[in-house]
Formats: structure tokens, sequence, C-alpha cells
């Protein structure tokens, strides 16, 4: 009867067991950040008051409409931030303005991916074009560059 009971057991492990269950992982997409500078004093625009967050127009230019930014201005920082990008996969090209002119364009190419239970974002291209910039890859801002 043990040798039954054992061999029952057994079976029931093995059977739970299989390659579809390794306990998901999940790594969201990236932030994107933008901190606008004054190129010369390299000054943030916006804690300098050359530009107030109303000046800011972000437009989608693949969808034409507006899109959608957050505004960190807590403990100064003063950037724009992108966190619906890299959710799926999908192609953006953005317009930034500042007060009705455009500084640069902002173009991503992401793919979501799953591979090995776990779920992440691979950026193909990330391009800005029309501005010169920085990028800082301890802490992921992209700083414009603006000629004031």
């Amino acid at each position: 009867m043990r040798m039954i009971l054992r061999g029952l057991i057994i079976f029931l492990l093995l059977q739970s067991c299989s390659e579809d269950d390794c306990g998901a992982c999940f790594t969201p997409p990236n932030l994107f950040q933008i901190e606008i500078v004054d190129k010369a004093s390299g000054e943030n625009v916006f804690t300098s008051g050359a530009y107030a967050v109303s000046d800011i127009k972000v437009e989608n230019l693949l969808e034409g409409n507006a899109a959608t930014f957050t505004f960190i201005d807590e403990n100064d920082l003063n950037m724009i931030r992108f966190q619906e990008i890299g959710w799926e996969t999908e192609k953006v090209k953005y317009s930034i303005s500042l007060d009705g002119e455009e500084i640069f364009t902002f173009y991503v190419d992401a793919e979501r991916k799953s591979e090995d239970c776990c779920s992440f974002t691979v950026y193909r291209e990330v391009v800005l074009e029309g501005t010169e910039y920085e990028f800082d890859s301890s802490t992921e801002i992209y700083k414009i560059l603006l000629d004031e």
C-alpha cells in the first residue's frame, strides 16, 4: 500500500510541474524623462521661469492628437515624463513644442516581448531630431539643450 501511495504522490507531483509553470516575471517599460535646459547657462527653462508648464504642447504626429505626458515638478525637477510608451508593441512620434514653437521630435519603436515566462520591452529605435541633447545613462534622462 505504501508503494502505491508513494507512486501516486510522485505521479501527482510530476503532473503538476510543466514547462509552462515557471513563475512569471514582469519588467515594466522604461520611462522617458526629458529635461529642457538653456544651452548657455545649463539652467532648467522651467526653473528659471523662461517657460511655464502651460507652454508645453506634445502632439502625437502618427495619430494627429495630443499625446499624454506628465510634468514632474516635485523637488524642483521640472521634467517632462512619458510613461505610457512601450506597454505594447508600438511606434510613436511626438512633436514637443514650447510656447507654440516646435523644439524637437521624439520617435520610439518599441516591441513588447515575452520570453522564458518574462515580459519586457525591447526598444528597436529611439530618435530625437531637431535639437542638440545629452543622454545620461545613469539617470536615464534626456537633457535637451535649448538655444535661447
